[in-house]
């Protein structure tokens, strides 16, 4: 990346917040104001959640600077990864049914 490109505005950011705005939003919004079953809301909501994810590694988290431009995949699969265990891991325990008595 050259100097004049690291000095400039950086529009890419404000793009990728506006777009991240309107994910959140769009979240919220169906979440709160639709009609539709649980579950239709829930997928919505995940996959409005995988994009956004995907769009702040490259926006934000500067995923496709490196040597020519590629993406680092050992650092995205093990992220990935994480995310999956974390989630998957408090989904399990959350609705594991064992009570505390």
């Amino acid at each position: 990346m050259s100097s004049n490109a690291e000095k400039g505005f950086p529009i890419s950011h404000v793009v990728g917040f506006l777009i991240s705005l309107i994910l959140t939003f769009a979240a919220a919004w169906i979440a709160l104001k639709t009609t539709l079953s649980i579950k239709v809301i829930m997928w919505i909501i995940g996959s409005l959640a995988v994009f956004q994810a995907g769009l702040q590694l490259v926006m934000f988290m500067h995923m496709t600077e490196g040597e020519d431009g590629k993406v680092n995949i050992i650092n995205i699969t093990y992220g990935a990864f994480m995310a999956a265990v974390i989630v998957l891991g408090s989904i399990w325990v959350l609705t594991s049914g064992h009570a505390a008595h």
